[in-house]
């Protein structure tokens, strides 16, 4: 049987106050226990053109008939203690200090619950809802507001999550009574910008808002890892810390995207806003509904070529990504792949640049053969690689510990932004840089007022988007000499002077 909900007001309140926390873009892949049911195919989606005219009761329309497959998310959370994996406890120590020492109900129950709130949506009469993996990251419990339905929350559990598209596919334990209602799914890839969209969500616990836009722009990357991307539709419909894992809808009120993430110099919506398209996630449906999605992975380090620099490297014409190291004894390693090569082409298909690399990789099987053409030392091989299985936390481990870089001249260490630090430190999600984790006591930057915590964005305005870029930067400046620092200070842009020792 449902369960009264007898803290509304005070979770409301617990949620409005956390709202400064914005989104996050980081999971594991825990997975909860498998349900009766075995399968779910991908719901049938609208490839029709959209036409017809948009009159004074279009939007009022959309809302009418969509608004109830829409649903708020609630979930009880572990408090975050300093045991993330992103740098250690030592990392967490330099920006948030010593953790509070817990109290003997803590000490017995390890975690302290918190309230958050997050939006979804029916996708299947059985009682399936689609959201986004950071809403129900960590989750201890999950439970479902319908609308209309104030006073009753239903238990919900995690059949799959995924990082990358930042997706989770949630499933119902108790039901209402009555037939679910169901989003309709329209083609993300007919969306193109000046296209009216609608949002529904619970921005800040205001369950079943309606706001409405257009679609700004086309297949942005926002990151959805350290080194991968996700391409986003961006809109101008107000989505807020609560939106997140619910519809975007076209004229026709079909799901076209799911809203993710804002960018902005506040914590609120500024005009800027991402979904990921609803194809992208349809397609992954039968694998969350088995636990699971499987990518590929090849096991090397990439970087574009600059479009003046392609014949310096052998080549007759622009295009290509630069090998830049090979994992040992991964897929590419074993078919003999060296740091140098070009990849010029992947299963017969050109490579023009990493992202286009990177997507057809992960789009294929693991354990697949696939003909990979380089160009090594001017001259054109063919490689037989088969694919690897991409696993996401172990690749993001080894890159972390590996981006760690000291300036001693200016007394300061860095290390690579990664989405989950971009979240913890509360700064952009579309910020590039490299975070400052330690400053020595005494050093200049000190002086000057460097923190831990701070994202050089530039070095002497030249713009850096890496520790080991920034680290090359100041280097590069002669002792005695000033380096011009542009810091990004969780909402806030600073300019600081530093002088190297």
């Amino acid at each position: 049987m449902p369960r009264s909900r007898t803290t509304f007001v005070s979770t409301l309140l617990i949620a409005l106050t956390a709202m400064a926390f914005g989104m996050v873009i980081a999971s594991r892949f825990n997975l909860a226990s498998q349900s009766a049911a075995q399968s779910v195919q991908p719901p049938v989606s609208n490839s029709a053109p959209i036409s017809g005219n948009l009159t004074a009761t279009t939007f009022r329309e959309i809302a009418d008939t969509q608004t109830a497959m829409v649903v708020t998310i609630w979930t009880r959370q572990p408090q975050q203690r300093s045991n993330m994996n992103f740098g250690g406890d030592e990392f967490l120590r330099r920006f948030f200090g010593d953790p509070p020492t817990p109290d003997r109900e803590e000490e017995d129950n390890e975690v302290t619950p918190r309230s958050a709130t997050g939006t979804g949506f029916v996708i299947d009469r059985s009682g399936l809802i689609l959201t986004n993996n950071h809403v129900v990251e960590n989750a201890t419990s999950i439970e479902i507001q319908f609308f209309g339905d104030d006073d009753e929350l239903y238990e919900a559990q995690v059949l799959g999550r995924d990082r990358l598209t930042d997706s989770a596919l949630l499933e119902l334990v108790e039901q209402p009574d009555g037939d679910l209602p169901v989003a309709s799914f329209g083609d993300s890839s007919q969306m193109a910008p000046g296209d009216w969209v609608m949002a529904i969500g619970a921005p800040f616990g205001l369950s079943h808002t309606v706001t409405v836009g257009v679609i700004s722009a086309l297949s942005r990357p926002l990151p959805a890892a350290r080194g991968r991307w996700n391409e986003m539709l961006q809109t101008d419909a107000a989505i807020n810390p609560g939106n997140s894992g619910g519809p975007l809808l076209n004229i026709r009120g079909e799901v076209v995207g799911m809203n993710t993430a804002i960018v902005s110099d506040r914590r609120s919506n500024a005009g800027v806003g991402f979904a990921v398209p609803i194809n992208t996630v349809r397609e992954l449906l039968p694998e969350l509904r088995g636990g699971k999605v499987t990518r590929g992975v090849i096991g090397i380090g990439i970087n574009n070529i600059p479009r003046d620099e392609y014949e310096v490297l052998g080549l007759s014409e622009a295009g290509g990504v630069l090998v830049s190291q090979v994992q040992a004894d991964g897929p590419a390693d074993d078919a003999d792949m060296e740091p140098g090569d070009i990849i010029v082409a992947f299963d017969g298909q050109p490579v023009d640049e990493t992202r286009e690399l990177q997507n057809r990789v992960v789009a294929t099987r693991p354990g697949t053969t696939v003909p990979v053409d380089i160009v090594r030392d001017g001259e054109p091989l063919t490689l037989d690689v088969t694919i690897g299985e991409l696993d996401l936390e172990a690749e993001n481990r080894t890159a972390t510990v590996a981006a760690e870089e000291t300036s001693e001249g200016f007394g300061v260490t860095l290390q690579d932004l990664t989405p989950e630090m971009t979240r913890r430190l509360r700064v952009p999600a579309d910020t590039v840089g490299a975070v400052v984790v330690d400053v020595r006591r005494g050093s200049t930057s000190e002086a000057s007022d460097l923190r831990p915590g701070d994202v050089i964005l530039s070095v002497n305005r030249v713009d850096v988007g890496s520790a080991s870029d920034a680290t090359a930067e100041l280097n590069a400046i002669e002792s005695g000499r000033t380096a011009f620092l542009l810091v990004q200070r969780r909402d806030t842009r600073v300019f600081l002077q530093v002088e190297k020792d």
